[in-house]
C-alpha cells in the first residue's frame, strides 16, 4: 500500500512474535510480557504503603527503573517492525504503551510521578488475544462498537438529564431555602447537587428536604430516577443487538493495528491490506 514500508527478514520476524500470539515464540513473549506488567504494577501497589516504602524504597526505585527500560525497548521495537509505525503509535495500544513508560521519567522532574505506571495494567487487556479468548474480544467490540454508535442518542439524554436537575434543583432551592432545612439548601447549586444524588438514585442522605412540598418533590423525583436510568440501559441495548457480528479471530493488521480477521483472510476488512507481513513486498 501506499504508505507502507517494506520489512526485512528481521522486522517481519519481530513483528511475528511482538504482535501475534499465533506462533510459539509470539505466545512466550506475550506471556513473559504480561508476568513483566503484572510484576510492575504490583511493585507500584506496594510501594503505595508507607512501612513498606519507608523501608524498601530503593529497591522498589531500581525495580520501577528495570520495568521502565524493559517496556521502553519493547516499545521502540514495536515502532521498528510495525508496516505503519504512526498508526500503531497513534492506536489504543500504542498510547497506554507510551504511558505506561512515561511516569517513571517524568519522576526525574515531578518526584512521586512514577505513581502513574499504574496505567501498565490497562496493556492486561492483552490477555484476551494471547489466551484466545475469543469470545471476549468479540463481546467487547459489540461493547466497544454499540457505545459508540449509541453516543449521540446518549450525548442527547445527558443534556435533557442536566437541564432537568437544573430545573429540579432550584425549584427545591424555592421551597427549602425558607424551610426547616434552609441551611442545607442554602444555594441553587448545592440545590442541583441534591437534585443530582436523588435523581440518580445514589441518595448519600447528607441533604433531605424539610417541607411537605419538599418531600412531595423528592418523591417524584426518585421515582423518576428510576426511570430515567432505564433510557440510557435501553439505547446500548437496541445498538448492541445491531452491533453484533461474528469476530473468533485475533490475527491483526499490520496496516491498521485492528483485529478480528479470519484465520483464512488473506486482506484486512477495515483497510484492505494484506494481513501477511511476508506477502509484503
Amino acid at each position: 500500500m501506499k504508505h507502507d514500508r517494506t520489512l526485512s527478514p528481521r522486522q517481519a520476524k519481530l513483528y511475528e512474535i511482538i504482535f501475534e500470539a499465533d506462533t510459539s515464540a509470539g505466545k512466550k513473549f506475550d506471556v513473559w510480557l504480561m508476568v513483566m506488567i503484572v510484576a510492575s504494577v504490583l511493585t507500584v501497589f506496594l510501594e503505595s504503603i508507607p512501612s513498606l516504602r519507608a523501608q524498601y524504597s530503593p529497591f522498589f526505585i531500581g525495580l520501577e527503573w528495570v520495568f521502565t527500560l524493559f517496556f521502553t525497548v519493547e516499545y521502540f521495537l514495536r515502532i521498528y517492525c510495525a508496516l505503519r509505525p504512526i498508526t500503531y503509535m497513534r492506536s489504543f495500544y500504542g498510547i497506554i504503551d507510551l504511558l505506561s513508560i512515561l511516569p517513571t521519567y517524568l519522576s526525574l522532574l515531578i518526584p512521586g510521578s512514577q505513581v502513574g505506571a499504574v496505567i501498565r495494567v490497562l496493556r492486561l487487556l492483552r490477555v484476551f488475544r494471547i489466551f484466545k479468548l475469543h469470545n471476549f474480544l468479540h463481546h467487547g467490540d459489540v461493547i466497544s462498537t454499540a457505545l459508540l454508535r449509541s453516543r449521540r442518542k446518549i450525548t442527547l439524554f445527558l443534556y435533557v438529564v442536566f437541564l432537568l436537575v437544573i430545573v429540579i434543583g432550584s425549584l427545591m432551592y424555592l421551597i427549602e431555602s425558607s424551610g426547616p432545612a434552609a441551611d442545607k439548601f442554602d444555594s441553587i447549586p448545592r440545590s442541583i447537587y441534591w437534585a443530582i444524588v436523588t435523581i440518580t438514585t445514589v441518595g448519600y442522605g447528607d441533604i433531605s428536604p424539610a417541607t411537605t412540598l419538599g418531600q412531595m418533590v423528592a418523591a417524584l423525583v426518585m421515582i423518576a430516577g428510576y426511570a430515567i436510568i432505564a433510557v440510557p440501559t435501553g439505547i446500548v441495548s437496541a445498538e448492541f443487538i445491531t452491533a453484533n457480528r461474528d469476530s473468533n479471530n485475533t490475527k491483526v493488521c499490520p496496516h491498521c493495528m485492528k483485529e478480528g480477521h479470519d484465520y483464512d483472510s488473506q486482506h484486512c476488512k477495515y483497510c484492505g491490506g494484506l494481513l501477511n507481513v511476508t506477502l509484503v513486498e
